[in-house]
C-alpha cells in the first residue's frame, strides 16, 4: 500500500470512527437512565481516546507523503437524534441503533484492516475494533435490561434516578 494509500485509509477510518463518537455524544443525552449513561459516558471516553490515536496515525502519514494538508483530520457534527417514545421504550430503541451500528463499522472494517499491510498501523486500528465489539457487547446488555453492565453496586444500594440532561449546571 503506497503512503497516500494508507492515508486516505486512515482518513475513512477516522471519519468512520468520529461519526461513531459524535452518536454516542447525542444518544447520551437522549438515555437518562443512570447505569446506561455511565456505560456511553466510558464508551465515549474510550472513542475519545480512538479518535486521538488514528488522528495522529493520520499526521505521521501525511509526514510520509510530504503533504501537511493531508494530515488534517476532518471533523464531524453531532448528528440531530428524532426519537420516538417515552422512557425505557426511548433509551432501548437509541441503544439497539447504536449497538447495530457497533456491529456494521465491525463488519465494514475488521477485514480490510486485517489486509493493511502497516503493522503498526494494522495493531492500533485492530485494538479500536476489538474495543468496538466491547461497546456492543455493552449496548446488546443494556438493550437487555442489564444495569451492571460497569460493575454492581452493594445489594439494596440504588442510583437515586437518572441523570441531568446537562453535565454542569450553574447557581
Amino acid at each position: 500500500m503506497k503512503a497516500t494509500e494508507l492515508l486516505e485509509f486512515l482518513r475513512e477510518f477516522h471519519r468512520d470512527k468520529l461519526t461513531m463518537l459524535r452518536r454516542h455524544e447525542a444518544a447520551a443525552r437522549h438515555v437518562s437512565d443512570y447505569d446506561f449513561n455511565n456505560t456511553y459516558q466510558y464508551v465515549i471516553a474510550r472513542e475519545d481516546m480512538h479518535v486521538s490515536w488514528v488522528r495522529d496515525a493520520i499526521l505521521d502519514a501525511s509526514d510520509q507523503t510530504n503533504d501537511v494538508a493531508a494530515g488534517q483530520a476532518e471533523d464531524a457534527a453531532e448528528p440531530v437524534m428524532a426519537v420516538s417514545g417515552k422512557g425505557a421504550e426511548s433509551q432501548s430503541a437509541v441503544m439497539a441503533q447504536d449497538r447495530d451500528a457497533a456491529q456494521a463499522f465491525v463488519d465494514k472494517w475488521r477485514p480490510r484492516v486485517a489486509a493493511l499491510s502497516h503493522a503498526r498501523h494494522r495493531t492500533m486500528l485492530n485494538v479500536i475494533v476489538g474495543e468496538t465489539l466491547e461497546h456492543k457487547r455493552f449496548f446488546d446488555q443494556a438493550v437487555a435490561g442489564r444495569t451492571d453492565l460497569l460493575g454492581r453496586r452493594p445489594e439494596g444500594e440504588g442510583t437515586g434516578g437518572g441523570v441531568l440532561p446537562v453535565r454542569w449546571i450553574e447557581q
